[in-house]
Parts: structure tokens; sequence; C-alpha cells
């Protein structure tokens, strides 16, 4: 028997000392009168079941709760403070969940496996906050906490595998509700995230699986219970469409604080062996995640950094590459093996779109725009890493008017190699100019070069202007677009409350593509053989509305689509393995060789959060 126990704990802060501490951002509550407030059971206890009930939100959301018994099965001592505890006498509805968060504020004075009675308000808690459109987690706030006794057995483990989680992920949501899926019977034999919202903050397990996505900066990874779920050729889970989501990703945390143990390091192939077990969360980043009371152990399946093949002599080599935010303020590491990639693992291209170039004192915001000393630095390091003297091109931006980390005036640039391709400088092209394209000699000309694509188009409002310049390869013009499209920022995520989710900040993105689209119309209205590349950070995917407009009349082609489906991926998000950066070609550029070249987005050791992008042709 376990000993008794009389200890009794309670918590007297405040949701509002919570919010103000930045413990609860974001803290909804869904409230009813207590004559709504639905009937205990007939022994008028309220035990957990009845608070998580068969929807996403609480019928007793906004009520106060007494005595309700269970067995604490987590306890987390950083972050938003609390613990979870399940009921051992489970009712037989597949759609309620037996576990519940506490949230304490402030570190929680019971231990696992003790067994507790809780009083306290049940609220619905929404990570983010509300305009988020992320669901809610079911929480008891405010509570007073009794110890019954300590050193029980935990209720054993919901084991997530591939044969209990759908492979449908969401059900439509209510159009009367806004799309909200809130107020819908949790079906969890049928959609993957009602069987997660069916075992929220139940003590759960995954076995042996493979990393989907790598361990990152917030002691974090992501697997799959689902094996051969579109399935990467190096391991990792690809995305490939807004209908087809892949279920059986799994976030993993620890609760355990990382100063008493590490979290272990993985790259995506990698296998976490054993069992994992812990509370099922839901949290802001990621959705529904195991916070791991034991971790299982990482198996290295030695996943190697790609090397693209050099170009031959006829070829002409383009690049574009996200070098995440590089100013002068970074350390020479950064430099280094960001040159070392260039050199060796994309074999010095003759033309490389650099995204993410910082002004000379990075996010010190005192008006500096210019990026001669961040470029001449990164260009110092490319040779001393025994790769091609390159030159380059690049137009300043206006201070805060491109968006990006503030003070840091991100931009693009191009790099090309002197010895193999010439630049066609045309003066003229500033950042609030627009260059044009006129017939020069029978063929298509820029105004100005380097020059920019309809600055003052309200689509690039907070954003980074396309930058174009004018190649000459062995006799034959090439133009070059670099973007650094919208971000993403403002999209709710794909475990939203929302069926679908909202992709709001796509609206900028589709008239930046429709931008791009007209300026290449130009091009080829003058020279229908124009030889033209649109490069760069995208931020979307390949089969997006933005690649509709990008693509629209069939003047460019998304040539990540010439590669296997399961080597269509330039980033890892969540697990998910998916297209941000693209290189689109014109009619004209044919027979070309595409290479998404993988060495940052799959590992745990980065120097970019991107892979960049080769592509090869005979002009």
């Amino acid at each position: 028997m376990p000993a008794a126990s009389s200890r009794t704990t309670t918590v007297s802060a405040l949701v509002a000392a919570a919010l103000a501490a930045g413990l609860l951002t974001g803290a909804a509550t869904t409230s009813a009168s207590a004559s709504d407030a639905p009937a205990p059971a007939a022994d008028g206890q309220v035990r957990i079941h009845d608070i998580q009930g068969s929807t996403r939100m609480s019928p007793f959301a906004g009520q106060q709760v007494t005595g309700v018994p269970g067995v604490v099965t987590g306890v987390r001592t950083y972050g938003s403070k609390g613990f979870w505890f399940q009921d051992t006498r489970p009712d037989a509805d597949p759609a309620t969940s037996e576990g519940v968060f506490v949230f304490t504020s402030s570190a929680p004075a019971v231990a696992v496996g003790d067994a507790v009675t809780v009083s306290g308000t049940v609220t619905e808690y929404v990570p983010g906050g509300p305009a988020s459109g992320n669901q809610s987690l079911t929480q008891i706030s405010r509570p007073t906490v009794t110890v019954v006794s300590s050193g029980n057995p935990l209720p054993a483990p919901v084991r997530i595998t591939e044969r209990s989680v759908p492979s449908r992920y969401a059900p439509a949501g209510d159009p009367a509700a806004g799309g909200s899926v809130n107020a819908l019977p949790l079906d969890p034999a049928r959609y993957a995230l009602d069987f997660y919202e069916s075992v929220e903050g139940m003590n759960v397990a995954v076995g042996t699986s493979r990393v989907v996505g790598a361990t990152d900066t917030h002691a974090e990874l992501w697997v799959t219970v689902k094996p051969h779920e579109n399935d990467a050729r190096r391991g990792g889970t690809v995305y490939g469409s807004y209908d087809q989501q892949n279920t059986g990703r799994v976030q993993i945390q620890s609760l355990v604080p990382l100063a008493e143990q590490p979290f272990p390091k993985a790259d995506v192939g990698d296998v976490l062996t054993g069992t994992t077990e812990g509370p099922l969360d839901f949290n802001q980043y990621g959705g529904y995640t195991l916070t791991a009371r034991t971790m299982g152990t990482v198996a290295p399946k030695g996943l190697r950094r790609e090397v693209t093949r050099k170009q031959r002599s006829g070829e002409l080599a383009v690049a574009t590459y996200n070098v995440e935010n590089l100013d002068p303020t970074d350390p020479q590491e950064k430099f280094d093996a960001l040159a070392a990639a260039v050199v060796d693992n994309l074999a010095s291209p003759d033309i490389v779109a650099l995204e993410e170039i910082q002004d000379d004192n990075g996010p010190k915001d005192d008006g500096t725009v210019s990026a001669g000393l961040t470029v001449r630095r990164f260009t110092e390091a490319i040779r001393a890493a025994g790769g091609p003297a390159y030159d380059w091109r690049s137009i300043d931006p206006e201070d805060k008017k491109d968006g990006g980390e503030p003070g840091g005036n991100i931009r693009q640039v191009f790099l090309f190699n002197p010895e193999r391709v010439s630049f066609t400088d045309r003066t003229g092209g500033d950042a609030t100019t627009a260059t044009d394209v006129v017939r020069e000699r029978g063929r298509a000309a820029l105004t100005s070069s380097p020059g920019r694509i309809d600055p003052a188009n309200t689509a690039w409002d907070n954003s980074r202007k396309p930058l174009v310049g004018e190649f000459a390869f062995r006799g034959r013009t090439v133009f070059v677009v670099a973007n650094h499209f919208a971000s993403k920022g403002g999209d709710e995520a794909v475990y939203a409350e929302h069926q679908p989710p909202a992709r709001s900040s796509e609206v900028q993105r589709h008239a930046q593509g429709r931008a791009v689209n007209t300026f290449v119309k130009k091009l080829l209205g003058v020279q229908k053989n124009a030889r033209v590349l649109v490069v760069g950070d995208i931020n979307d995917f390949e089969f997006s509305g933005t690649a509709k407009e990008l693509t629209a009349g069939g003047v460019l082609y998304p040539a990540i689509r010439s590669l296997p489906r399961s080597e269509r991926y330039t980033y890892v998000y969540q697990g998910n393995s998916q297209v941000l950066d693209q290189i689109l070609t014109s009619p004209a550029v044919k027979d070309f060789a595409y290479d998404s070249v993988h060495i940052n987005a799959e590992f745990a050791d980065q120097n970019s959060d991107h892979d960049p992008q080769v592509l090869r042709f005979r002009p």
C-alpha cells in the first residue's frame, strides 16, 4: 500500500499574475452560468473525463470543480508550470480524455505517482492567444491540491502507433462557426487531430520511431509513428499537399529541465529507440506534444551532408542560398561554414543568389543600409576556403522598408565568378526605381542592371523587392531574378481550430508572384526565347497558389518538380520536409539538372535553416 498523506497545497496566484509574468500569454476562458454546467456523475463526483468532454471545449469551462481525483503523471517546473494528472477509473467513451493539465503558475508541490484531488476553475487556454487560431488546452486553474497518497503506479500509457492514428487529418470545420472544429463531436477513429485531442493530458507513449525533425535550439524533435507515410529518401516525411497532412508526426519535448539532463541530439533519419513516455500536451509551436517523463535513446544513422557535382565547362551553374541573417556581428565560424558549403557542397556555382544578407552592423538600428562589409567578409571567406574570387552586385534597400529582423535591412545579393560569367551593368537602379525591359539589337535588355522589379507595388510593402540582373555566359544572355517573398507569419498552424486553417500571409505572396510573372512576361514578350531564372526563398510550396501565380501562362516552370517526390524539399518544419526555396525556369532553359543540396535543414547543427538549390544548364 502507498503511504498515506494529508499534505495539502493551496495555490493562490491568480491568472492575472501569471499573465504579467508572461507564463499565461493568450489565455482564453470560455464561461458558462452555473445553471448551464453539466450534471456530475450519480455519486456527485466530477471526474476528469467529465471535464474533458467529447468535444475540444470542456462542458465545465468557466465552472468550479471540487475534489477531482487522479494520479500525477508529469510535473513541469519550467515555462507554464503545473502538472498533469489522470483518472484511474476511465469511462467507456473513447472520445473523452482521462487526463488534464493543472496550471499552478509556480513550481507544483506534487510528485509523479501522487494520488491527488484537485479543486479549481476549468479554463480553456489558447497557446499563442485567440488571434493565433490555435486550438485550446483544457486545464484547471487557480487550484487547491490535496495529496492523498504517494508512490502509486501510473496508468498504463496510451500507445501512439501507426494503427492508432487515422490517416485523415482533421474534419472540416463548421461553416456556421467560421470553420471552427471546437464544437464538433470528436471522432478519434476517423481523424488524427480528434485522436490526439481524445488523449490530451493523458499518459501516452511512442515506441521506436524515426526522427523526421532534427533537435532544435528549443530542445525538441519530431518523430513519425508511420514509417512509410510520404517518406523522404533521406529519412524525413515529405509534405506534398494541403489536403494530405502527415498524421504520424509527433513532437517530443522533455519534462526534465535541461540543466538536469541534456536533451538528446538527433538528425533526420536517426531513430529514437525504446519507449518515450509522458503526458500529451498542446502548445503553440507544434500542437500535440509528448512531454517526455522518460526518453528513448537516439540511434544515429549517420546522415551526411550532400555534395553536388561540379558544373561542366559548357554548363552555367546558378544557385540560391538563404544564409539566415548573415551580418558582420556573426562569429567568423558562421562565415567560414557558409563559405565552405558554397565551395565544397555547391561546387562553387557560377552565380549565387543570396537571401538574408544584413547591413554592415546587423540588427543595430541606426540608419545603416549598406552591406559591403557583410558581403566582402563572406567573399573573402569563400576565397580562403579555396573558392573563386566572386564579384557581387546588389541594391541597398530603404531603411526599415524591407521587413526581416528589425535594424537588419536584409536584401538579396548576386555573387558571380568573373572568370566564367560576366555581369552586364546598366546604371540607374536603386531602391525605389523600377527596372524595365527594352529591345536592344533585337533582344531583351534591362533598363537598369542590377535593378528592382516594381518596387512601388504594394505587394512589396515591408518585404524584399526582387533583384534582377543581366548576365552573359559564353556569349549568351541570362536574366536572373533573386527573390525573398513575404514570410508565412500570421498563418494558422495545420493543427488550428479552423479546418482548413487560414493562410492569411499568402495573399501578399500571391500578389508578389503576379508581379514577378508580369515582369517575366515582359521579357518573353520582347524575346520569346529569353533565358530567365527566377530564384530564391519563395516562402511557399511548389503546389501553392503562389507557385500558380508565378507560373501563370506557362512562362515559368518550378524546377524542383523535376525531382522525385521523395527529394522535393528545402526546409524542415515541425517534422514536414517541404519546399520554400525554388528555382523556376523559362521555356528556353532546357535540359537542366536540378539539385536540392541537403546540408542544413535535416541536421541539428545548422549553418542556415534552408538548404541551397543549384541548377545547371547549357544556355
